[in-house]
């Protein structure tokens, strides 16, 4: 049987790592596409209800290829239309990405390249979310190599399988990579700052930083030049402080 993968993102439709990914997922099967009208980074896991979503076919970064566009949509908004029958459904595999940036450490809780594909996991489906370190990628060839890392993942996940509720982050250093690392999720240091005129505000800041030498993580590979493969799980629970918290005798 010919798999059928699911290609989301959420810097928009016509974003030029969307297209790369799917480009690079077509010697594998069919190709579908499902995304946001408009970029949506830092939208997190929402969920839009009671709200219209409008739906359309529009063209990509190429000017030929076509996708399904949903405006007003967060990128799991996308992947929860897709599961009520918007697109076909159900995929072997959704495949969410190239963000214009990494997403790494605690940025899994603002990105919607990350929640689309939890999204995808919460509807049964296994998921992967592809990112690029490089916020001047404004071409297709700019994802060359992140592409290439992405068809070399996908082609080895297509015979296995992830567990329940569990994707794959994978994070692509700017230029050649070294490698592959399996990595646990690292630190984020944020340098967020408020721009306030009378009423109006906003938050502003330089790109994101980290703590780049705990050895293993997401960060640290980066730095080093490797990819980083992060298998990351919808159960957020802090399992090892369960037993202190039941020290507290909290209501007894």
């Amino acid at each position: 049987m010919t798999p059928y993968i699911l290609v989301t993102n959420d810097d928009g439709v016509t974003a030029p790592g969307i297209l790369a990914l799917a480009r690079a997922m077509q010697p594998f099967g069919e190709v579908g596409v499902i995304a946001p009208a408009r970029n949506q980074s830092a939208s997190g896991h929402k969920k839009t209800m009671h709200q219209d979503m409008r739906v359309s076919t529009v063209t990509m970064f190429d000017g030929q290829t076509s996708a399904t566009a949903v405006e007003g949509a967060s990128p799991a908004d996308c992947i929860a239309l897709a599961a009520l029958g918007v697109v076909q459904w159900p995929p072997q595999l959704v495949v969410s990405g190239i963000n214009r940036g990494a997403n790494m450490g605690q940025d899994i809780t603002y990105s919607g390249t990350a929640t689309a594909a939890l999204e995808a996991t919460i509807q049964g489906v296994p998921a992967i979310a592809f990112s690029l370190d490089n916020h001047d990628a404004n071409s297709v060839e700019a994802y060359a190599e992140a592409a290439r890392i992405a068809a070399q993942v996908v082609q080895t996940v297509l015979t296995k399988t992830l567990p329940s509720f569990t994707i794959l982050n994978v994070n692509v250093p700017p230029g050649p990579v070294k490698g592959l690392r399996l990595t646990r999720q690292g630190i984020r240091i944020y340098a967020d700052a408020l721009q306030r005129e009378g009423d109006r505000c906003q938050i502003v800041g330089d790109f994101p930083g980290g703590m780049t030498d705990e050895e293993g993580t997401d960060l640290w590979a980066l730095h080093r030049g490797y990819a980083s493969i992060t298998p990351i799980h919808l159960d957020m629970t802090a399992h090892r402080f369960l037993a202190d918290l039941a020290a507290w005798e909290i209501g007894s």
